[in-house]
C-alpha cells in the first residue's frame, strides 16, 4: 500500500537505526537485543522492496553468491 518510494524510505530509515545501534556496538555500549533488532528490520523491509518488485531474493542471492562462486574481485 505504501508503495516503493516510501517503502524504500522506510528502508532508509532503518538502515539509520542499524547505522546507531553499530556505533553504540562499537563504543562497547553492547545491546544484542537491539543489535539484532535493526538488522532484522533492515532485512525485512529489504525483503518487502524486493518482493513488490518481483525479485526473488533466493534466486538473486544463489545466482550472484553460490552459481557463479560468489562476486570477483577483493573486498
Amino acid at each position: 500500500a505504501r508503495g516503493i518510494p516510501k517503502t524504500f524510505l522506510w528502508l532508509t530509515e532503518e538502515f539509520g537505526e542499524l547505522a546507531h545501534a553499530l556505533g553504540e556496538f562499537e563504543r562497547g555500549e553492547v545491546d544484542l537485543e537491539n543489535l539484532q533488532e535493526e538488522f532484522a528490520d533492515v532485512l525485512a523491509w529489504l525483503a518487502t522492496i524486493a518482493n513488490i518488485t518481483g525479485v526473488d531474493l533466493t534466486d538473486a542471492i544463489t545466482k550472484k553468491y553460490v552459481k557463479d562462486g560468489g562476486p570477483k574481485g577483493t573486498k
